[in-house]
């Protein structure tokens, strides 16, 4: 097996990007790769999870992707957050998309594109720890929902 690599740092070396300072990056930017980084999370779980038919992974993973979702999430972890994730967060809430919200209340769509600019924040930052912590509360909340429901 091969040795462990922390991905971001390898990318960085070896296709020679440019260190940023966080702090430049507009929140939807953060957004925009937040985004990507929480349906790379939810998928890695659901394919780990199930080996099924891909309609059916991608039914359940467009349940946990979708805006209401991800408000409701944000909703459940809001108390883990520190102040710096807070800032954050609130700065992806209040940034002025240029899109429109599909399928989603205007209030879900903000507080998801507050939790994808905190979730790419995190990545940008190299704590993967804390983004898979923050996951797994929002998602162990969900499914102890779901099970009470069965």
């Amino acid at each position: 097996m091969g040795e462990s690599v922390d991905f971001l740092a390898y990318l960085e070396k070896k296709l020679e990007l440019p260190q940023v300072d966080l702090r430049e990056y507009s929140p939807l930017v953060l957004a925009y790769i937040g985004d990507d980084i929480f349906d790379l999370i939810i998928r890695t779980v659901l394919v780990r999870q199930c080996n099924c038919q891909v309609q059916k992974l991608h039914r359940q993973a467009s349940m946990h992707v979708k805006a209401s979702a991800q408000a409701a999430m944000i909703d459940k972890i809001m108390p883990l957050l520190t102040e710096e994730e807070i800032t954050v967060y609130r700065r992806g809430h209040n940034a002025k998309p240029h899109t429109k919200a599909k399928n989603a209340t205007l209030s879900d769509y903000h507080k998801a594109t507050g939790l994808e600019a905190l979730m790419g924040y995190l990545y940008l930052k190299k704590d993967i720890r804390r983004i898979i912590d923050l996951m797994q509360a929002g998602l162990q909340t969900e499914n102890e929902h779901s099970e009470e429901n069965v």
